[in-house]
């Protein structure tokens, strides 16, 4: 019979208390390994109608505080006055009007530093500005603008609208021949600006005075237009736009900020 002192029972003893501390550690140390799913808040800030440079110096502000992750990834919510805005390859060859005729219609002009081409904001358009960091969820720029794409599609689909992504060199989204949503964004140090814009019901006339897009003799078309359901509130559709976003791009929680406002004077952001 072969005894064992007292000495090595203890020294399994604690071979074994750590062999059981370490088991127990493992998943917790799992569960954080790069690209597992963790819990992400997406916070929404619904501005309602907005100035077309003050939407874009907040972003300005909200791309540099995500940068330094002094803010969670955040989503605009909003409306332009009509506006029409150029991309940073500077298409003016499809403005098809004077850009000194703009005021006559009441319409601005701005060039702004996103890809795409020219298009147009206006009422009754819905437009979400993302501010989210690719890198954190693992999006290359092309896998980010199919789910944007994606999101419009969703909600067209609610009303009995088959949208689809544009073939090769059509942007947006696509009803048909006829263009529904925009998209046009920017992506600076894996963190993303500007977005889509989807037309519910917006003064379709404006579309007239530009080539949308760069894409010639394609029809703009509406949600209006093209569903025969009756259209609930367009702060409703604003919503289903933001859910679907949320959860396409797996958000497990959304913050709401209503009546975020952009102050005047110094632009602070409130």
């Amino acid at each position: 019979m072969v005894g064992i002192s007292p000495h090595h029972s203890l020294s399994l003893s604690l071979s074994s208390l750590q062999h059981l501390i370490a088991l127990i550690l493992l998943p917790r140390c799992f569960s954080l390994s790069p690209g597992m799913r963790v819990p992400r808040t997406l916070e929404v800030w619904k501005l309602g109608n907005v100035n077309y440079l003050d939407a874009l110096k907040l972003q300005d502000k909200l791309v540099s505080n995500r940068k330094t992750r002094k803010i969670p990834d955040t989503l605009l919510s909003l409306q332009h006055p009509p506006t029409y805005t150029l991309g940073k390859r500077r298409t003016d060859h499809n403005l098809l009007v004077p850009e000194s005729d703009l005021q006559n219609i009441g319409a601005e002009l701005h060039y702004t530093q996103r890809g795409g081409d020219i298009t147009f904001h206006g009422p009754s358009q819905a437009i979400l500005y993302p501010i989210i960091s690719l890198r954190d969820i693992g999006l290359g720029a092309r896998n980010y603008v199919e789910k944007l794409e994606l999101t419009m599609i969703e909600v067209a689909s609610l009303y009995g609208v088959k949208a689809h992504a544009g073939q090769t060199g059509e942007t947006g989204v696509w009803v048909g021949e006829r263009k529904i949503g925009a998209i046009g964004v920017r992506i600076s140090s894996g963190i993303t600006s500007h977005g889509l814009a989807f037309n519910i019901d917006p003064d379709l006339n404006y579309f007239k005075h530009i080539v949308p897009c760069g894409i010639a003799d394609k029809e703009v078309t509406s949600l209006r237009r093209e569903t025969d359901l009756v259209l609930p509130a367009e702060e409703m559709i604003h919503e289903q736009l933001i859910s679907c976003f949320a959860r396409l791009f797996g958000f497990s929680s959304v913050v709401w900020k209503e009546h975020t406002s952009i102050l005047s004077g110094d632009r602070e952001i409130e």
